[in-house]
Formats: C-alpha cells, sequence, structure tokens
C-alpha cells in the first residue's frame, strides 16, 4: 500500500490537505490528470501549470484522460479500414493520430451546416466504424445527425464516450454546458447507451497498468471533481489528489453530505511545485 492510502481519510471523515509533496509524489510513478479545472480553466491555463508539468514529466509519465478512448480503440484492434467520426476537440484527434487510428469529424465540421430543402438525404461515411463524443464548443446539428447516421445505420458501429461531466468551466463566471450534454443528445437520438472509457470507468487505469507495467497503486488521479475524477481514482485502486481550482469548493469537500472523499486535497497543481523547493534546498 502506497502511503497516500495509509494516510487518507478516515470513513465519514474529511481529506487531510496536502503538506508532504515529495512523499506523495515519491509514492506513485505516473499521474493522471483532468484537465478543465485541473491544467486549465475556460482558454487560461491556471498559475503554474507549465512548471508544475515540465517537473513532473521529468520524474513520471502523465496522461491526460483524452488517451482513454484511443486506448480502447487500439485494445480492440479497431479495423485499419474503418474510421471513427468525431465529436469532440483537437485532443482526441491527436491521441487517434498517434494510437495510428483514421478518424473524420471533430472541429472541422464546426462550421458545416445542414440542407433540409424537400427530399434532402443527409450521406454519411459507411465506413464508420466509431463515433467517439466528447466535450465540444463547436457541437452543431450537422454532427449531431452525422453521428446518429453512423450509430443508427453503419453495422457494428460503436458509440464511445470520453466523459459524462454535467458541466464545465469555459470562463471563470459561471458553469457551462459540459461533455455530458454532448453524449446526452446522441443518447436520444439513437436510443442507444455509450461506453463510457474515461471517468469513471476503470478501463484506463486498467489499460495503463496493463501496457505500462504500473500498478494502480502507483498512480495518482488528479482532478477537481468529486463524483467523476475522485470516484474514478477510488474504482481503479488509486491514489487521489482534489484540486480545489476547478468544480469543488473546500465547503462542498467539507460537507457532511460528501461521501466521496479524497486521499488528499490542495489549492491547484502547482502546490507541488513545493517538492521541488525541498528538493533542490536538500
Amino acid at each position: 500500500m502506497n502511503c497516500c492510502a495509509q494516510v487518507g481519510a478516515e470513513a465519514g471523515g474529511s481529506a487531510p490537505f496536502l503538506t508532504d509533496h515529495t512523499t506523495l509524489i515519491d509514492s506513485v510513478e505516473t499521474f493522471i490528470f483532468d484537465c478543465d479545472g485541473v491544467i486549465w480553466k475556460g482558454d487560461s491555463l491556471i498559475d503554474g501549470v507549465p512548471e508544475t508539468l515540465d517537473m513532473l514529466r521529468s520524474m513520471e509519465e502523465i496522461f491526460a484522460s483524452s488517451f482513454a478512448a484511443a486506448a480502447y480503440l487500439k485494445s480492440m484492434k479497431f479495423p485499419t479500414d474503418k474510421k471513427v467520426y468525431i465529436i469532440g476537440e483537437a485532443g482526441i484527434q491527436l491521441e487517434l493520430k498517434q494510437a495510428g487510428i483514421n478518424y473524420i469529424g471533430g472541429p472541422e465540421d464546426g462550421d458545416k451546416r445542414i440542407d433540409l430543402t424537400p427530399g434532402q438525404l443527409m450521406e454519411h461515411d459507411h465506413d464508420v466504424g466509431a463515433v467517439v463524443v466528447g466535450f465540444d464548443r463547436y457541437l452543431n446539428y450537422y454532427k449531431l445527425q452525422y453521428a446518429t447516421l453512423c450509430i443508427r445505420e453503419n453495422p457494428g458501429c460503436m458509440f464511445i464516450a470520453t466523459n459524462c461531466d454535467a458541466v464545465i468551466h469555459l470562463t471563470d463566471a459561471q458553469e457551462w454546458a459540459g461533455g455530458g450534454s454532448m453524449v446526452g443528445a446522441i443518447k436520444g437520438s439513437t436510443k442507444k447507451e455509450p461506453l463510457v472509457v474515461g471517468k469513471p470507468s476503470t478501463f484506463m487505469m486498467d489499460c495503463l497498468a496493463s501496457e505500462f507495467n504500473i500498478k494502480t497503486s502507483q498512480i495518482c488521479m488528479v482532478g477537481d471533481r468529486l463524483d467523476t475524477d475522485i470516484l474514478f481514482g477510488q474504482n481503479g485502486g488509486c491514489a487521489t489528489l482534489l484540486v480545489l481550482s476547478g468544480v469543488t469548493t473546500l465547503e462542498t469537500l467539507q460537507s457532511s453530505e460528501n461521501k466521496i472523499q479524497p486521499d488528499f486535497y490542495t489549492n491547484k497543481i502547482s502546490d507541488l511545485l513545493a517538492a521541488k523547493k525541498v528538493t533542490t534546498n536538500a
């Protein structure tokens, strides 16, 4: 058992504030980071993120949660003659490209419009073997209909969701509809349930542990949401670190109604830079 699990919150208690940054970093080999609310908020990086990631990258492996969809398709030996249709942004495209998987859609379809003249039939690519749905700021009716046609009319076409987050922080003024709303739209039009490969499914944890020969107890999940990020880490048997730079507030974390407690919490991930200062001064 790693040190994080040993000193985590007692049942029914409140998670401890992270003070021993060096011990946490030394106890794990891999960090998995949620992005919105942890790495960035809206279109702005959270203070200290580049320096923190540079420090951790020099010591350990780091994965973003968008890795999950590509990893799943790769594990399923997705046919090379098939394509993925993307409702999502550039991160999904990058992961699929690195996995050698053909794809269409994504941001490039953001400006496309539908033609509703009488008798109009919308065409779609019958070689699409999977539709991957994630957060998409450029969602439109064209994408919804295209994805719907692929899932409903292409034999065996998979419906994959990267996450079902209800809200996301695009600005610091309010919460905005998250990836779960995009997934919900496709669920409604196809009457099918997606395979959720991201949080809180344990697929990503299992995949990383298997592919890179890492024990799940040596992975730390860092996120700003209790019901997805932290639950995801706990379901996978990993250490968990909640940051208060996104959705979850300290009041919510410490509320008697909250039943999900991380091993640790801290204000933002740049707090981990304290470990670098300890090492430098040692």
